[in-house]
């Protein structure tokens, strides 16, 4: 952050300009579209209603099944998307919307959005993406350089190289995990002798030659669901995807993941990689990278780092250190339609070695000869649009300080909304925030008294009632449309049993303080409705009906 408050708070109010820029919507498919264009929230703020319909009653304007036999004007069918499907969809950009990993649109996303949709170039191959191609190359470049900071001559010999690349461009987090992990398994099973490699003979053969009877990936309790796909595709199966328990603070336990290593070893399966968390979905905690590296390094593995969460950190040369050790890792996955704000459908994944992503090269005569530049050659996809624009844009108009700065405001929201929770009577805080995420629960003052004094046996029957609770309050304060929280269940080492919890991620730079308030004044109104009061008298009744250890 700049040292002077008033360039502070300029660079602030100029990166706010580029999320509102204000222009009069009109009705027309052209007026719309420049609409959305010049002034995002002020669209969906005037277009998308509060929830009024039912999901039952929405599925019926698309219960249809035949294809209409007829054409229709342009301006009917603008129509029918204004009425059915903008009127009732998630308004993400809204500041209040503060419970999932939807990004709100910087301004300008939108026209390069609406550019590259009209260019419709296909980075599959250099002759349907000439500028493309080289283009996508160069983010890849730079995204390899914020993890990786190899030295400055590195790059030019790499970044065009046609024999490989430094990355690969996906649809998202999970295709970006799964070539990780393809990438990984191709190497452990390399052609050798006359073994021709597992891309050739198959799981079974590959094995047999290494003389194995499995191999397995190791990640925490908390890692994304994607590395189960990714172990299903792969032929690894869901059983040796070995779920790690983690310590209080929700990172994974380094103990715990040694006996693991060692029970793979007594079953004569090998390891195929270590998976570190960069920014856990449910909780924003970054498991310990550094050692997670010395392990996979003496174990001879694979070292997976999934920040798609977390990775833009390495922005911010204030909270950079959180992640210490990814510059370890084989390969790294980041998001770009999360923490980078471009629109969805945007993974990527870098690897340190720049020849890694030849052990899944494939070609073909009519298109990704050999020796072309051709990103096909190294990506699961085939056909892909050119997302990379969109993240060169960021890249950009918003620069490395810009990226620092939203990583900064978001860190430091979390925690003051941490602190708002924390000194309020009425909620419990359930994990404090590493990055930008936290969790915490509706929990009156007699409860969270009551829970603290009673042995933990005697909980149960009081964080089942608090669950449906929560469950409640999250519902309606979600049909309500004005503010939204997120909900997830994980086990709560204090209490030491799986418990619901809300959950606020606050990566949106126009959410302020007085959003936060009003999530918190609106849960306090929800909590009076009836049937949750009547779930609250039930667990003052449980607690007063309980037997006292010795030890209250």
């Amino acid at each position: 952050m700049p040292k002077n408050r008033d360039a502070a708070r300029a660079s602030l109010e100029n990166l706010y300009r580029i999320f509102t820029v204000t222009e009069a919507p009109d009705s027309t498919l052209g007026a719309i579209d420049q609409a959305i264009t010049g002034d995002v929230a002020g669209f969906l703020q005037t277009h998308i209603v509060a929830i009024e319909r039912s999901l039952e009653e929405i599925e019926a304007d698309f219960s249809s099944f035949a294809v209409p036999e007829e054409p229709t004007y342009v301006s009917e069918y603008t129509e029918f998307v204004k009425e059915n499907l903008v009127a009732h969809s998630v308004h993400t950009a809204s500041p209040a919307f503060v419970g999932h990993m939807t990004s709100a649109l910087p301004y300008f996303m939108l026209p390069m959005a609406r550019l590259m949709t009209a260019l419709n170039q296909n980075v599959v191959k250099v002759e349907t993406s000439k500028a493309f191609t080289p283009m996508e190359r160069q983010v890849l470049a730079m995204l390899h350089h914020l993890v990786y900071r190899r030295e400055d001559d590195f790059y030019p010999k790499w970044i065009h190289n046609s024999q490989h690349a430094l990355g690969a461009f996906c649809s998202g987090g999970t295709i970006a995990n799964v070539t990780a992990l393809w990438v990984a398994r191709n190497r452990l099973f390399a052609p050798e002798g006359e073994f021709r490699g597992i891309a050739q003979e198959g799981l079974v053969r590959a094995l047999k030659h290494r003389g194995a009877d499995g191999i397995a990936v190791l990640v925490s309790e908390r890692g994304h669901y994607s590395l189960g796909k990714a172990a299903d595709l792969l032929g690894i199966g869901r059983d040796d995807l070995i779920k790690v328990q983690t310590d209080e603070n929700n990172r994974i336990d380094l103990q715990a993941l040694r006996e693991e290593c060692r029970r793979l070893r007594e079953r004569n399966v090998i390891p195929l990689a270590l998976v570190g968390i960069a920014g856990t979905t449910e909780t924003g905690n970054i498991d310990p990278l550094e050692e997670m590296a010395d392990l996979a390094q003496e174990i001879g593995c694979h070292f997976h780092v999934d920040a798609a969460w977390g990775g833009p950190t390495l922005f911010s040369g204030r909270h950079r250190h959180l992640l210490d050790g990814i510059e370890r890792a084989d390969s790294v996955t980041i998001d770009g339609h999360k923490q980078l704000y471009v629109p969805m459908g945007a993974g990527m994944v870098v690897f340190k070695d720049p020849t890694a992503l030849s052990a899944i090269e494939h070609h073909a005569n009519y298109i990704l000869r050999h020796g072309s530049k051709d990103l096909g050659s190294h990506t699961l996809e085939g056909s892909r649009p050119g997302k990379a624009m969109l993240v060169h844009a960021g890249f950009s108009i918003i620069g490395r300080k810009g990226y620092e700065l939203l990583i900064d405001t978001g860190i430091e929201r979390a925690r003051t909304f941490a602190d708002k929770v924390r000194n309020h009577p009425e909620f419990e805080l359930v994990t404090e925030p590493e990055l930008n995420i936290l969790t915490y629960r509706y929990c009156p003052p007699a409860l969270q008294q009551a829970l603290n004094e009673m042995p933990a046996q005697q909980r149960t029957g009081i964080n089942l009632l608090l669950d449906q609770v929560c469950q409640l309050l999250q519902k309606y304060q979600r049909e309500a449309g004005k503010t939204f929280v997120s909900r997830t269940r994980f086990h709560v080492a204090r209490h030491d049993m799986e418990l619901t919890v809300l959950r606020v991620v606050l990566a949106n730079p126009l959410t302020t303080e007085e959003i936060l308030d009003a999530v918190l004044a609106e849960q306090c109104e929800i909590v009076q409705r009836p049937e949750i009061q009547t779930l609250l008298h039930k667990a003052e009744e449980l607690c007063s009906c309980l037997p006292k250890a010795a030890s209250w």
